[in-house]
């Protein structure tokens, strides 16, 4: 069974949609999963035109993509949540509180996966292994500014406001995709 990793933002229609459109491209050699969904999304939307077009850059056709509102089914079949903001994160805690030890950020986690160490030796299961990893690493870690783990909202922003966020989801999952691909 293949692993799955939810994005989590406000309405499902910025920084969600783009986090699961770039992390497709990114793990596409791996069996993962990605999905998102937004904490007072309304079902049914379209994307935010901009982040629309950032998505297509990911090589698929973002098109047919739809908001999804968080529900605690989602959160339980995850295997990692990956959040905008901490209250996002605290909103999803509280949906499902087993989902507590695969809950962060996303800018959190990836400062997280930068710094871990991957195993020594390759697992058949290497999502599971990177999150382990990077739980491990929180420990040796400064802790951050809060607001260093809150991606910055672009609605109501241009086009450049969209490609920045774009770019922040970015720098954020490539730590996820070098740990998943050490430790497989």
């Amino acid at each position: 069974m293949a692993d799955r990793v939810l994005f989590v933002c406000h309405a499902n229609l910025c920084r969600s949609p783009m986090a699961e459109y770039l992390a497709r491209r990114m793990l596409a050699d791996r069996p993962v999963i990605v999905a998102s969904a937004g904490i007072d999304a309304m079902d049914g939307l379209s994307m935010h035109p901009y982040a629309m077009e950032i998505a297509a850059e990911s090589g698929a056709d973002p098109a047919a993509f739809r908001s999804r509102l968080l529900r605690p089914e989602y959160l339980a079949d995850a295997t990692l949540v990956l959040t905008a903001t901490r209250r996002q994160r605290s909103v999803c805690t509280a949906l499902a509180p087993a989902a507590l030890h695969r809950t962060f950020t996303l800018r959190q986690f990836g400062r997280l996966a930068a710094a871990a160490e991957p195993p020594a030796e390759p697992t058949d299961d290497p999502l599971r292994a990177a999150i382990a990893a990077a739980a491990h690493a929180r420990g040796g870690l400064q802790p951050a500014a809060p607001d260093a783990d809150d991606l910055r909202d672009p609605i109501g922003g241009t086009a450049a406001d969209f490609r920045r966020c774009a770019e922040e989801i970015e720098r954020s999952l490539r730590p996820l995709a070098t740990l998943i691909g050490a430790t497989g």
